[in-house]
């Protein structure tokens, strides 16, 4: 099976540029998409077959928002972690399969002046606390953009953002409180080196460069692990300032 995770930074401008080709020409079968910044009714849902869309948008429009589009029929859905204090910004939408459970996550980000620290450091406890009952029942893959570089080899200039948002100790002890917990980051399972990222910034030719972070991840329980066969990272593909990442587990 092929889990695709892609912030698109705007749905609908995803679908005016080179989405459904993409989605065509990568087949996943499942792709997990942050930051839709739309509704079910503000996009032409004409997506290719046998794709199904389950939706979790943000009470403001316009904003946040994740989509899960599957080949395969879940057994459950269910939007939000279940605390009403994160749960309006559609960041969180989950779906049961057979073998494990996925959640897709746009994690909420600290903001430049890091005026929504205090709140990123108690989506993580909280976060963390769903993801630890969602692993009592079935194994977990979360995927999604987590608005943190992890290490100094998961952007390109660690020294000069130690105290800017994505790179704060903060964040990275957060993200890290998931690995404690049992969850494996899967690019780092075949790829020990850095220069790999899925974010660069719109200015100075960043991406052109390769001057950028890794901030979007597919993590997996443990249990999972055995039936992990590639993790990688779409460099090549653009239409955001994020690219997509995936697996492919047996």
């Amino acid at each position: 099976m092929k889990i695709i995770s892609w912030n698109v930074n705007g749905l609908r401008a995803a679908l005016r540029k080179n989405f459904i080709e993409y989605l065509s020409g990568e087949s996943p079968d499942i792709l997990c998409v942050q930051e839709t910044k739309a509704r079910p009714d503000d996009v032409n849902q004409e997506w290719p077959s046998p794709y199904k869309a389950l939706w979790n948008s943000a009470d403001k429009r316009g904003y946040s928002g994740t989509c899960i589009l599957t080949k395969h029929h879940p057994m459950r859905v269910s939007t939000g972690i279940g605390i009403s204090q994160h749960d309006s910004e559609g960041r969180v939408i989950f779906a049961e399969f057979p073998a494990f459970q996925l959640v897709n996550v746009y994690v909420p980000n600290s903001q430049r002046e890091l005026t929504r620290l205090s709140y990123r450091q108690t989506w993580d406890r909280d976060f963390l606390g769903y993801l630890r009952s969602l692993q009592r029942d079935k194994p977990v893959v979360v995927c999604g953009d987590f608005n943190v570089a992890h290490t100094e080899l998961d952007l390109t200039h660690p020294k000069a953002n130690t105290r800017n948002h994505g790179f704060t100790r903060e964040e990275r002890e957060g993200f890290q409180s998931f690995l404690n917990a049992g969850f494996i980051d899967t690019f780092r399972q075949f790829h020990k080196e850095g220069g790999h990222y899925t974010w660069w910034s719109p200015m100075n030719r960043a991406r052109e460069r390769n001057v950028g972070w890794r901030i979007d991840y597919m993590l997996i329980s443990e249990g999972l692990r055995p039936k992990l066969n590639e993790a990688f990272i779409r460099k090549e593909i653009g239409g955001s300032d994020h690219c997509p990442v995936g697996v492919t587990i047996t």
